[in-house]
């Protein structure tokens, strides 16, 4: 067996050769994080189709590098390919809620067990009031993304970076169903007294609680998204 200096000289020497990475493979990222912030805020609505020359253009990239987004953006079922019709923001049906929200009852319950620092019940219950502060100027995409950096704070308790970065690409996929309902004030407004009386309980000490909280919370929302998905 090679000594330990004999391995890290091999080592050295094998991410030596490594070719450069290209840059496009790192702007095509860019521009799939543009395209997924767009997705994720509901300015690019689901059943929109991205045309490549329009966003090579737009992002001064190329059509290559654009191409390059959608293959990541279709990775994470955010955009959808259509034979020789062109690329399309995905529309969740019914199947596509029942998966989000079996993750979400696997990941989000981690994530309530987790919170033990002070310091992240206060960042949950900041976004508790930006997401009240929103409700009162009626912006409710604001309530919506308040609603969504909530869980993802949720999630981030886990101090897992894997179950984050898989949690970030549900939540935008989530954002897609969200979309189906038109009236947002009556998709997200319940929700806003939820996230405190979850939080409440969480800051109690009552794991139990609210970890029945949770489920019931997640039951209520897939029910609503199902009956839109249903019923457009």
């Amino acid at each position: 067996m090679p000594s330990a200096p004999d391995r890290a000289h091999r080592t050295d020497a094998a991410l030596a050769a490594l070719p450069a990475l290209p840059r496009r493979a790192s702007t095509a990222e860019a521009v799939a994080g543009v395209l997924r912030g767009q997705i994720s805020e509901g300015r690019i609505l689901p059943g929109a189709q991205l045309r490549e020359e329009h966003l090579a253009a737009a992002l001064e990239v190329s059509r290559n590098t654009v191409r390059e987004a959608f293959r990541l953006l279709a990775h994470e079922r955010l955009v959808e390919h259509a034979l020789h019709r062109g690329v399309f923001v995905r529309t969740v049906g019914p199947d596509g809620i029942r998966e989000m929200y079996r993750t979400r009852r696997l990941v989000e319950p981690l994530g309530v067990r987790g919170i033990t620092d002070p310091d992240r019940v206060a960042a949950l219950r900041e976004v508790v009031r930006r997401g009240q502060f929103a409700a009162t100027a009626a912006d409710w995409e604001g309530v919506g993304t308040a609603d969504i950096d909530f869980h993802r704070l949720l999630v981030g308790a886990s101090d897992s970076v894997h179950l984050s970065s898989m949690f970030e690409g549900l939540l935008a996929e989530l954002r897609l169903a969200f979309l189906r309902l038109p009236d947002r004030q009556a998709l997200h407004e319940p929700f806003l007294a939820r996230n405190v009386r979850l939080l409440d309980l969480i800051e109690a000490g009552n794991l139990d609680a609210a970890l029945a909280e949770l489920d019931d919370y997640l039951t209520a929302a897939e029910t609503q998204l199902l009956a839109a998905a249903t019923t457009n």
